[in-house]
């Protein structure tokens, strides 16, 4: 009873949210008609990279943009318009949010290939993860999701390394033998930290403070930004220098919209999700390690190098390649390893 009770609170929300949203987006519409309203969407606040990102966007834009119609843009951060799956839906419908940056995962429902750039240990370093960004090696997910969701991957951000934390160390691959961890609810995260010997458990990231204090898990693998705005390093101090995944972050654009728009605001808008996207790299990139120096200076962490990272990139070898040919994307994970 109470269950049900919860499911039609939740539904309620949603349908109200939803209604906000259009609400906000037709009254631009209307207000706007002598001009182009573009309405941009982060569920983090102003100091949050993505947020940071789709401010540089706006403003690259509006020095790119040469026709003749008024642009304005509309930000909506904190959460406004709800979270990233929403502002995906919102683009498929080809309403309310024009441009966001999310996480691959939420694509996952149109194009199973996405998920590709979700998978751990995929690639060698900061460097690789770099040449591979430049070389444009997503760009048979890009058309399938433009095909499949018609929703356009304009610019790849990211970068922020993972890492393994927990309420003791993992230093070597004896000592993640048998580790409890929180993983993300994707199947390759399960599959592939079972093959390295962890004992993996899907937990929404609201709950791992709890279950790391609890005992549930004895720990999770993420970034040190995230450790830190969450607090996690209270019930886990011990953090491995793992380096489990470079992320990689889209920047997604409403293609129903953006097929609209004249053809110089088009043009300014790729030139500009390009250089916004490599800022937002940069920021990422750039706070990472002064994030754990930061945090094991103020006595909050301990950081410890992986001895056998080798080892634990080999055993990996085969759960990626496995994966990817179940997902259709062996020729872009074959492009990703034969980068020098």
């Amino acid at each position: 009873m109470q269950k049900e009770a919860l499911k039609k609170t939740f539904f309620s929300f949603m349908i109200s949210l939803a209604v906000v949203a259009l609400g906000i987006w037709l009254s631009s519409a209307k207000q706007g008609s002598d001009k182009i309203i573009l309405h941009g969407a982060s569920q983090f606040d102003y100091n949050h990279a993505y947020t940071r990102a789709l401010i540089k966007f706006e403003e690259l834009v509006k020095r790119y943009y040469t026709g003749e119609k008024p642009i304005e843009f509309v930000l909506h951060a904190n959460g406004e318009l709800g979270v990233e799956k929403d502002f995906f839906s919102y683009m498929n419908i080809g309403a309310v949010v024009d441009y966001a940056i999310l996480a691959p995962s939420h694509v996952s429902t149109f194009s199973s290939m996405a998920t590709i750039m979700d998978i751990p240990f995929l690639f060698r370093d900061g460097d690789h993860y770099l040449k591979a960004i430049e070389q444009d090696v997503f760009k048979p997910v890009k058309e399938d999701l433009l095909e499949r969701a018609d929703v356009l991957i304009a610019g790849y951000g990211g970068g922020e390394k993972r890492h393994i934390f927990g309420r003791r160390p993992v230093r070597n691959m004896e000592e993640l033998q048998g580790f409890t961890m929180r993983v993300m609810g994707s199947p390759i995260q399960s599959r592939m930290f079972e093959a390295l010997g962890a004992i993996p458990t899907v937990i929404s990231s609201d709950e791992i403070y709890n279950a790391i204090q609890t005992g549930v898990i004895e720990g999770a693998e993420n970034s040190a930004a995230v450790i830190d705005l969450l607090k996690w390093y209270e019930v886990a101090k011990d953090i491995s220098f793992t380096s489990v995944s470079y992320i990689v972050r889209p920047l997604f654009f409403n293609a129903k919209r953006f097929r609209s728009f004249p053809a110089s605001l088009r043009e300014a808008m790729l030139k500009a999700a390009t250089e916004a996207m490599a800022y937002e790299r940069g920021i990422e990139m750039g706070q990472d390690d002064p994030t754990l120096e930061k945090l094991e200076a103020s006595g909050k962490v301990k950081i410890y190098q992986f001895e056998d990272r080798d080892e634990m990139l080999r055993r990996a070898e085969p759960v990626k390649k496995a994966f990817a040919r179940e997902i259709g994307a062996t020729e872009i994970l074959e492009a990703i390893d034969a980068i020098e």
